[in-house]
């Protein structure tokens, strides 16, 4: 099955390249990305962790309160409580939103970032913090309705490296939800051996040399802990009527940010098929995007799951409009089963 979800702009989103108007700003503007998800059919947001925009939880739980369909993924660093705290305040926001909260675990972070938290956890201690995060929000975790009385000192006991619980488990109100899907990402190996045991989902970034081996690496990975996980791609996307709108867009935001550029610059990054490897030069967090036609991304995406990508995480900006192109242009050109696109034959 594949899924839609969108990146949403904590840090506020403006029609330029790295210009946050004042109306552009704010939770009434996140509410209005928000909705716009829903009402273009995507499957779900994402709250992204970010030190320099709104609290991820915050914006996450406002999604749960306004929306009916959508699932919502916070995502947080380990260090931001204790798993137990994170499980307690995540089985909450699953009886507030009928169990539609994902978590992300961001594990790798910048240096700069991880001072700032006061974190003291680096390395490859952190994929360890991290498993034993995840080993212990799921131990305290009830999936199922706890009667009275069942507990008398025989709850959840865990003795690790960074955590320890002494009879824990959720009574009551907090037992009897389902826990969050939980979403890893990263590219490195330290990465992809976390979640082959501990994920649900796996984010990759796409990156110019492709991010088939890394796929692979993950199902042998995942099938050595007798698990499947399911693999997502994150993508900025720029889609327009015809291929030259597209690069057309490009070359208005390249200039805002390169005003003496080359145009022979965006042509040099453009990868096979749609992929373009400029985004992170044009204000994207990400470098390796989709840029072309609707039906040129769609094959594109169309031909990423053929490969056994489900999920795809997107982007663009301004986030309102770019959403509401992708619902009503984009998303049902792709093929759930990966195959060509009809009157695509020469794109394959």
């Amino acid at each position: 099955m594949t899924e839609f979800l969108w990146e949403l702009p904590t840090r506020g989103d403006g029609r330029h390249v790295d210009s946050v108007s004042e109306h552009r700003s704010g939770f009434d503007f996140l509410d209005q990305v928000i909705l716009a998800a829903e009402l273009s059919g995507l499957d779900g947001v994402v709250a992204p962790y970010d030190p320099e925009g709104e609290e991820s939880w915050v914006v996450a739980g406002s999604a749960l309160r306004q929306t009916r369909h959508l699932r919502v993924g916070v995502e947080f660093h380990p260090a931001f409580g204790t798993p137990v705290y994170a499980a307690k305040l995540s089985a909450t926001l699953q009886r507030l939103s009928n169990g539609r909260l994902d978590w992300r675990l961001r594990v790798e972070t910048d240096a700069a970032d991880t001072v700032a938290r006061g974190d003291r956890v680096a390395g490859a201690d952190r994929y360890r913090r991290a498993a034993e995060f995840l080993t212990v929000a799921r131990g305290v975790w009830n999936d199922e309705p706890v009667l009275p009385g069942r507990f008398g000192g025989t709850g959840f006991e865990f003795d690790g490296e960074y955590y320890d619980v002494v009879d824990g488990g959720f009574r009551g109100i907090l037992s009897g939800l389902p826990f969050p899907v939980v979403y890893l990402s990263g590219n490195s190996r330290d990465a992809i051996e976390l979640s082959a045991e501990h994920g649900d989902v796996h984010v990759f970034d796409e990156t110019a040399e492709g991010v088939d081996g890394a796929v692979t690496a993950l199902q042998d990975s995942a099938n050595r802990f007798g698990r499947t996980v399911r693999v997502g791609l994150a993508l900025p996307v720029i889609a327009r009527e015809t291929e030259d709108e597209a690069w057309a867009r490009v070359l208005r935001q390249w200039h805002e940010v390169h005003p003496q550029g080359a145009d022979t610059e965006i042509r040099a990054l453009a990868l096979d098929g749609a992929r373009w490897s400029g985004f992170d030069r044009i204000g994207y967090s990400r470098s390796v995007g989709l840029v072309g036609s609707y039906e040129q991304v769609a094959q594109s995406l169309s031909d990423y799951r053929a490969r056994g990508i489900e999920i795809f995480e997107l982007t663009g900006h301004p986030h309102i409009e770019e959403l509401h192109r992708a619902g009503e242009h984009l998303l049902h050109l792709v093929d759930p089963a990966g195959r060509t696109l009809v009157g695509q034959e020469d794109h394959a």
